[in-house]
């Protein structure tokens, strides 16, 4: 039967306080008055015979009240003798049997009285439990480590130095226990992270991808951790170092994107975006305050120009607010005195505002003006001197000292526009600004010698009145006058007279709203001219000046997407192949850094269009074939596996229907793509090799060399015996007939040195399409032909008529044939005679070397610094005539054969830049055959120079020497000939050590054999020294 609890606690009470009790001098000297030990040990005695009377006489129901109450009781005490004296009673109640360890530990670690700011008693606890938790279960052992983990976590993490006492205390009662289990979780957490995460930067591209490594949560920017491990500190700390790096990279919203989980279709404001473009902003104002020239196209201006994209981009899709940005902006450049870039900051914010002003409330573009007042300190007095003097506007830096006026005069629009009471009027110190721009608008005869109209636009873009005229002026300057033509490359083809396109400096000081109206109009041109089947193509001016305005990422909308999903198909519907093959042209030439997954579906489209009856022409077809292998053969490594992935549905979208070349470009792309960036095949990779293999033993069927042969004299005595002329044409180029007409051709020039007429209407009639399976079928023959022939003289007929095919009768195109050759399926001696073959075209006669030759001789990669493109273009094919009608043959013919063929346009496409794309590969196939090295060699000596206009000479050398890399290894001239010729062809072009060391072209571009360079230490510190100095650039420019 249960005690009550007032006996209880009386009977408790009086035990403990008869202990305790101190006589009135000893509680006024505290510490003074010491008990011997063994006085202690008697009091101690005493105690626990006396409560264990009582505790024998207690039910066990009440032992865990009795053992509250004990607790309750110390905890009331404030002499530390007396504390210290029950502490020192429990313990050894404990030891002797008397109490259970885990009831007094609960009962002490629960206590509501047990607070961390009593140092005694906090101590007297931990020391306590620990002396007595041995007696404790492990069950009981491990719910009280959780009770004690979570007292021990009510002590603040910042705490005075007196709180020592008590940290000590937990940590003599947990020890080591708590690290040493902690840390057999350390490797599972490295497991689980990458190893030194919180100082690896991604190497940011347009191709969008990336891992989940560099994902990061879009409130806290902090990692997202699986599971409760023990990650490294730095892990949960937020990385926005990180971001600020990848924010400040080129092509690098995409990835930001990814990082941030951010969707384009759904609007979702990122304050932590925000705050880093804010402080992107911030800094680039930093810059400009020590940097003398803005417009040499320095690092401030580069800045300058990526912030405006970045800006657009994400307050486009509200991924951060405009008015929150400005006045963040205002807050912290307050009393910051930097104003030599307000000019900048200006300019940036005019993107935004003349686009989007008109869609949106007055009120959200207000907080400008605050940074007006802010930044534009100049007082406000009625003499002139305090007005911004009107700046050279010969010089395209002019369009951003007017940017505030230009924002001045859209706000008031809007404000005029929505009747609203807030008049704005127009600040002192920009009067001089306004005054010259409204002068300039009255001026009806603008020149294009100056930025005046570029001025004109930004100011009045959302004022349809004023922006008519400006604009109209640049329109007509690249439309050309209607009654001037000029005339491009090849028969009956001219077009618009203007040749001289917008320069990239009069583009860059365009706002972006002007750049839309600007595309929107040539696009609509274009469009126009397409329905209208127009006899006269469009102007050299327009179509270089549309390719520039193309690659501004912040106009994507109309620029590339609409290019893409609109004005392609537009154009193919009204079978305008003039413009499609223009088109065309300034994908392959004009545009080099487009997103992956706009050149992979264009690739899509150029595999339907290939299939159209009305692209079976010469020129058309060869344009689309040539396009669709630089789209394949571009794809960089790190792009093909996200973009392909997604065709693994419907295969047909990647694969061409007519080319086996295409198909094995694309293979050879994903293996190298494979390797290069250790995509594991187990998976999508190798069900699209699958296809696309099974899609070539299906379609492409390669005759054996003996059947070859046996055909080919067939067909030749089908030929000389046959006398009907529409009978031979019929049997030759009938559809489903034996693709080998090139074959007999070859056989008819080795007979009788020529072609009669019906040969060149056999060839006339089979078409384009058709005609690749006969280069291909002739290929082989070639290969066979070549291996059989006894040498000497023979030889050199053989040779003799195979360039005859190509320059003289102009029957197939040299990177046709060369394509063909280099993709066919030879082993052993017949791919060395097939690569003998290729290197006997490309460098026996002096044809194409010349091409070449003249070709880099004189013109420039960089073709948007250049106005003359056109003139130099007309005249390099005016030189070397391209002819893609069988005109050679034409000519050739007994009688000839008079023919107009009519071209389509030609404004920058020519054999050299058609055959870069195929070079590629034939290298790659020349370094996969040991014997062929001398020959690759010689190649490189002859046209390496063209990688001079290769769109990433770079990746293509790294992507090379890595996947060969067990190729070259012990082929040390032919690597260094490969290097040497790609890198070199820059030279003139790249300044000094651009790519390479100093020590790396003295020493290894040098050869010798006898005592060959081998790179010491110091030549590796060296190069990752190097390596970290251009990573790093960015942050030792803050420091200036």
């Amino acid at each position: 039967m249960a005690i009550p609890m007032v006996p209880m606690e009386t009977q408790l009470q009086s035990i403990f306080e008869e202990v305790v009790k101190t006589e009135v001098i000893e509680e006024a000297f505290p510490g003074m008055f010491m008990d011997t030990p063994e006085d202690e040990r008697t009091k101690l005695i005493s105690c626990l015979g006396a409560f264990r009377q009582f505790w024998s006489s207690l039910s066990q129901e009440s032992h865990e009240q009795c053992v509250q109450w004990i607790v309750r009781f110390i905890h009331s005490q404030h002499s530390p003798k007396r504390i210290s004296f029950l502490y020192d009673c429990l313990a050894m109640a404990v030891e002797t049997g008397l109490l259970p360890p885990r009831m007094v530990c609960e009962s002490l670690i629960n206590s509501d009285t047990l607070e961390w700011e009593r140092t005694q008693l906090w101590a007297l606890t931990f020391k306590l439990v620990r002396k007595i938790i041995g007696g404790v279960d492990y069950k009981g052992v491990r719910d009280l480590l959780k009770v004690i983990l979570e007292k021990i976590l009510t002590i603040p993490n910042t705490v005075s130095s007196a709180v020592v006492q008590q940290l000590l205390a937990a940590r003599e009662l947990l020890g080591n226990l708590v690290s040493d289990f902690v840390d057999t979780f350390r490797p599972t957490a490295r497991i689980n992270s990458i190893c030194g995460r919180c100082s690896l930067l991604p190497v940011v591209n347009n191709s969008g991808a990336m891992c989940n490594s560099w994902k990061l949560d879009p409130t806290t920017l902090r990692f997202p951790l699986k599971g409760l491990l023990p990650y490294d500190k730095d892990l949960f700390e937020p990385q926005t170092a990180l971001l600020r790096y990848v924010l400040e990279q080129p092509y690098s919203r995409d990835m930001v994107c990814n990082m941030l989980g951010l969707n384009k279709q759904h609007k979702q404001r990122c304050p932590v975006l925000e705050d880093q473009l804010v402080d992107l902003v911030v800094y680039a104002m930093e810059r400009s305050e020590t940097e003398e020239k803005f417009d040499d196209g320095g690092t401030s201006q580069l800045l300058w120009q990526h912030l405006s994209s970045q800006l657009i981009f994400f307050v486009l899709f509200q991924f951060a607010s405009f008015p929150h940005m400005v006045l963040s902006l205002h807050q912290k450049l307050a009393g910051r005195g930097l104003i030599k870039g307000r000019d900048h900051l200006m300019w940036v914010l005019l993107q935004f505002i003349s686009g989007s002003i008109q869609k949106n409330a007055l009120a959200d573009f207000l907080p400008v003006m605050k940074l007006f007042d802010l930044l534009y300190p100049e007082k406000e007095v009625s003499i002139s001197d305090t007005c911004i003097p009107v700046p050279d506007i010969n010089k395209p830096q002019s369009t951003h000292a007017f940017a505030m006026t230009c924002i001045w005069i859209h706000l008031n629009r809007k404000a005029h526009s929505d009747n609203s009471k807030l008049q704005i009027p127009i600040p002192h110190s920009l009067k001089l600004h306004h005054e010259f721009l409204q002068q300039s608008l009255r001026n009806k005869s603008l020149q294009m010698n100056d930025y005046k109209i570029a001025l004109l636009c930004n100011a009045y873009s959302t004022n349809s009145e004023c922006f008519t005229l400006p604009m109209g002026v640049l329109v007509e300057t690249i439309y050309g006058n209607g009654n001037m033509r000029t005339h491009l490359p090849g028969t009956n083809c001219v077009a618009s007279g203007s040749i001289t396109p917008l320069p990239m400096n009069l583009l860059d000081s365009l706002t972006v709203h002007a750049k839309m109206s600007l595309i929107h109009s040539i696009a609509t041109r274009v469009i126009k001219l397409a329905h209208a089947k127009s006899s006269v193509a469009l102007a050299p001016a327009l179509v270089e000046t549309y390719s520039r305005l193309l690659v501004y990422m912040e106009i994507e909308s109309l620029g590339i997407k609409g290019f893409i999903s609109q004005l392609l198909p537009t154009v193919f519907k009204s079978h305008a192949w003039g413009i499609l093959h223009t088109l065309l042209e300034m994908f392959s030439y004009r545009m080099h850094h487009i997103q992956p997954h706009y050149r992979v579906q264009l690739l899509s489209h150029l595999h339907s269009l290939a299939a159209v009856p009305q692209t079976n022409q010469n020129q058309l077809h060869l344009c689309v074939e040539s396009t669709a292998l630089r789209l394949i053969t571009a794809l960089g490594s790190s792009e093909v596996q996200p973009q392909f992935t997604r065709f693994l549905s419907d295969p047909k979208t990647v694969l061409s229907a007519e080319s086996e070349e295409l198909n094995r470009a694309l293979i050879l792309t994903l293996a190298r793509a494979t390797h290069v960036t250790v995509w594991s095949v187990a998976g999508e990779l190798e069900h699209l090799i699958h296809r696309l293999v099974f899609f070539k033993q299906n379609n492409v069927p390669q005759e054996s060399r003996f059947n070859l042969k046996k055909n080919v004299e067939e067909e030749y005595r089908k030929w000389k015996s046959m006398t009907s002329e529409s009978e031979i044409i019929t049997h030759f180029s009938a559809q489903g007939s034996s693709p080998l007409f090139l074959c007999l051709l070859w056989k008819m020039l080795l007979d009788t040195d020529h072609i009669n007429q019906i040969g060149y209407r056999v060839l006339e009639r089979i078409g384009a399409r058709a005609l690749v399976a006969h280069v291909r079928t002739f290929a082989d023959f070639l290969v066979y032909e070549f291996s059989t022939s006894a040498g000497g003289q023979q030889l050199n007929k053989c040779i003799e008529i195979l360039n005859d095919m190509v320059w003289k009768y102009n029957i197939v195109t040299l990177d046709r044939l060369i394509l063909c050759l280099a993709m066919r399926s030879h082993e052993g001696n017949e791919a060395q005679v097939c690569y003998f073959i290729i290197q006997l075209l490309l460098l026996k006669p002096n044809d194409f070397r010349n091409r070449v030759s003249d070709f880099v001789k004189e013109n420039s990669p960089e073709h948007w610094l250049q106005n003359d493109w056109h003139t130099k273009h007309m005249s390099y094919h005016k030189k070397y005539p391209e002819k893609l009608y069988f005109e050679g043959l034409a000519e050739q013919v007994n009688p000839p054969v008079q023919i107009q063929p009519q071209y389509l346009p030609i404004y920058f496409g020519n054999v050299c830049l058609r055959f870069l794309p195929v070079f590629d590969i034939v290298i790659h196939r020349f370094l996969e055959l040991l014997p062929v090295s001398k020959s690759l060699e010689t190649l490189l000596d002859h046209l390496g120079g063209l990688y001079k206009f290769h769109d990433r000479p770079v990746t293509y050398l790294y992507n090379t020497l890595h996947y060969y890399e067990g190729h070259l290894r012990e082929r040390t001239n032919l690597k260094r000939k490969l290097v040497h010729a790609i890198i070199g062809s820059l030279k003139d072009n790249r300044p000094l050590g651009w790519c390479l060391s100093d020590t790396y072209l003295k020493c290894a571009m040098n050869p010798r054999e006898e005592n060959p360079w081998v790179p010491d230490d110091t030549y590796y510190c060296k190069l990752i020294g190097r390596l970290v100095d251009n990573i790093l650039q960015k942050f030792a420019l803050r420091m200036l």
